[in-house]
């Protein structure tokens, strides 16, 4: 069996075409702030390709830089921060960028941020809504998640469903929409670092979610023939390529073995995450209709 790929570019786009589309309704354009506390390397990466997906939109982006603005290295400074940001008309979202000052506590930070403009939707108040099947503002990745799933058109109703990893950001909001209907979600079990016999749960699933950020986690005898598999891991490793160390991304999936058992899965790079950064852009807009 050959795996059809689940690739992220033609979703990503259609998801930004509909957001140019409601950007030019708007009088103003949204703006998103972006809060880097640190010069982590990998921070500003993400940064510079936020800004970039932002342009292409035509939603404004803001960056606070500690080496231009000076540093925010203290919780009480980045809340500060945040609650001027909160107050500031004109931006329409927040996202406080990882990773964080050592000592600072990121969830209490994040929490500072207005419901409304918590474009990651990992605020409480957010995360209270998905357990009424309101996901206007959900978390970017498990709605990428769940995108990738329909481009798939996978029938949901009572499939044995896998999510491998259980934190706030992904594994949890992504169990809740896959549960969203009473009549047609799936069966869903939830797998993670106690779990004691993760094959035997992965090998039982027809619908596999893996988002431990574990590199080879799940390899390609762990996974039932003819399952989809959602692969959220992003993990940077070093390989040597003519005689030179190079860094390449992977997923927790061992995509060549994987590929050959099941149906259908997304690869890495150039799956899920691509499709996470343009829900972070419908977000945005979302973010600004709440506001106006």
């Amino acid at each position: 069996m050959s795996a059809q790929l689940l690739e992220g570019e033609p979703i990503a786009e259609r998801i930004k075409e509909q957001v140019r589309a409601a950007v030019r309704q708007m009088a103003v354009p949204p703006k998103l702030a972006a809060v880097l506390a640190t010069d982590n390397p990998g921070a500003k990466f993400y940064a510079a390709s936020q800004e970039k997906a932002c342009a292409e939109v035509g939603i404004a982006y803001e960056l606070y830089d500690p080496q231009v603005a000076g540093p925010l290295d203290s919780a009480d400074q980045l809340k500060a921060y945040v609650r001027r940001l909160n107050a500031d008309p004109a931006v329409s979202g927040i996202i406080l960028l990882m990773p964080v000052p050592q000592g600072v506590n990121p969830r209490e930070v994040q929490m500072e941020i207005a419901p409304h403009k918590d474009v990651e939707g990992i605020h409480p108040a957010n995360i209270g809504r998905l357990f009424y099947g309101d996901f206007s503002l959900a978390p970017c990745t498990p709605h990428a998640v769940v995108m990738m799933l329909r481009e798939a058109k996978v029938d949901l109703k009572g499939k044995e469903t896998v999510v491998v990893g259980h934190s706030e950001i992904v594994g949890k909001p992504t169990m809740i929409m896959l549960l969203r209907s009473v009549m047609e979600s799936p069966t869903v079990a939830c797998c993670h670092i106690a779990t004691r016999d993760l094959a035997f749960h992965t090998r039982r699933a027809e619908v596999l979610v893996v988002a431990a950020g574990k590199t080879g986690l799940v390899r390609g005898d762990m996974i039932r023939p003819g399952a989809v598999v959602i692969d959220v891991g992003i993990n940077r490793i070093q390989v040597e390529v003519d005689g030179k160390k190079k860094t390449r991304i992977v997923g927790d999936v061992e995509f060549e073995a994987a590929s050959k058992v099941a149906a259908a899965i997304t690869p890495v790079p150039g799956g899920v995450g691509l499709v996470t950064t343009a829900m972070l852009l419908s977000n945005t807009v979302e973010c600004a209709r709440r506001q106006r």
